[in-house]
């Protein structure tokens, strides 16, 4: 291997990093989720060769959002070597913020280029879904509006990250909208809610030193904690309360094989200092793996309760 190809396999790897790709499994779930949901549709046929294009787009738009929060998060002082946050790319001076800003839109742009086929079959509403999927990743951190820095951050990831990727997945494969399918999306926000919840409860005192205002910031460490653990507890409720009213299965209930790691990342928040937060460092992963367990079982809960 010659010192060139070296150099741009490292790069590679440097960028790869920058994307976040471990957070990924939060836009993968959710259209898995709405894809299932289509599978209960009677008398209509899905288009499931949309599904590739759906997947791959949300993916491109979590990266895009991801790159472009760096960029922000590092120029704001958000992100700095002491900080747990972001990619760690620009702290650690491997790549300059306007490459990684640049990258962003970049993203963003192909993701609305993979997402034209979805379009182009189901028309206007998917054009405005996918627009205001755009926005609304690009000012989670984006100038002028940083919904993220004025304590809106975890409002707009539930309704993002949950009910319009699992709706419009929905939406997207078999052409109508199902308020069942919202009320199965709700549980999926909850999480995808909390692994934002846990990052900042775990960033406090650095969003407080950047005068950044997350509610975890403004609210404090007391609700900080009640607020994670009831978007966890949420999850599950809503769920065992579907299955009562029929919405779901009982093969819904799967998805109480996933307590166990939902348990003990509550229980990880218990008796944290925010002076002292290396405890719960990884607790964003942590509840980024719970919401992944979570979805892929209440997925396979709803392809059973399909063919059984």
């Amino acid at each position: 291997m010659t010192t060139e190809t070296t150099a741009n396999s490292s790069k590679g790897k440097i960028w790869f990093r920058a994307t976040r790709p471990f957070s990924f499994t939060a836009s993968v779930i959710p259209c898995v989720v709405g894809a299932m949901t289509a599978l209960l549709v009677e008398g209509r046929n899905p288009l499931w060769h949309l599904f590739p294009f759906i997947l791959v787009s949300s993916v491109l738009l979590h990266a895009a959002t991801n790159l472009v929060s760096d960029y922000y998060d590092f120029i704001k002082g958000v992100d700095t070597k002491d900080s747990f946050g972001g990619s760690g790319v620009l702290t650690e001076g491997l790549l300059q913020p306007k490459q990684v800003f640049k990258m962003g839109i970049l993203f963003f742009a192909l993701a609305f280029l993979i997402g034209l086929p979805i379009i182009i079959a189901r028309g206007e509403l998917i054009l405005v879904l996918g627009i205001v999927g755009i926005l609304g990743g690009f000012f989670y951190t984006g100038w002028p509006i940083g919904y993220k820095y004025v304590a809106l951050g975890n409002i707009f990831v539930f309704l993002l990250m949950g009910p319009l990727m699992v709706v419009g997945t929905f939406y997207a494969l078999t052409g109508f909208y199902s308020a069942d399918v919202l009320y199965i999306s709700l549980p999926i926000g909850c999480l995808v809610a909390g692994i934002l919840q846990a990052n900042n409860l775990r960033d406090i005192i650095h969003d407080q030193k950047a005068n950044i205002k997350t509610l975890a910031s403004v609210a404090g460490g007391d609700f900080a904690k009640a607020e994670y653990l009831f978007l966890i507890i949420t999850a599950y409720v809503i769920v065992i309360v579907l299955v009562a009213l029929g919405i779901l299965t009982p093969w819904s209930l799967l998805v109480l094989l996933s307590l166990p790691p939902a348990i003990k990342n509550m229980n990880r928040i218990k008796g944290v200092h925010l002076e002292n937060t290396s405890k719960i460092a990884m607790l964003d992963v942590q509840t980024a793996q719970l919401h992944m367990k979570f979805g892929l079982l209440l997925s396979a809960s709803i392809l059973l309760s399909k063919l059984i």
